[in-house]
């Protein structure tokens, strides 16, 4: 979680493919339009994701400006382990 948060801040997206499930991949992220500045990553609770875990689940709140605006991110993102990697499901924003 921590080093997807990381690649939004430097708006890496080759890495944010990379870490993200075959299933809900998108073919490719463009981050040329985007004026957001991520503030900071606050993990809020955990569901397994233990090195014994095939699935995980992380409740965040990241925040961030946008257009001169304070704004905040809630989100309760899954996460599947695959050949003992982690990869991003998907999430549901709150």
């Amino acid at each position: 979680m921590r080093s997807r948060y990381s690649a939004y801040v430097l708006k890496n997206a080759d890495y944010l493919l990379a870490t993200w499930h075959k299933t809900t991949c998108p073919k490719q992220l463009d981050f040329s339009q985007d004026n957001t500045t991520w503030q900071k990553l606050e993990i809020l609770h955990t569901k397994k994701g233990g090195a014994k875990d095939e699935k995980g689940r992380v409740e965040f709140n990241a925040f961030y400006v946008q257009d001169s605006e304070t704004r905040l991110m809630h989100e309760i993102s899954r996460f599947k382990k695959v050949a003992g990697r982690w990869f991003y499901v998907n999430g549901v924003l709150n």
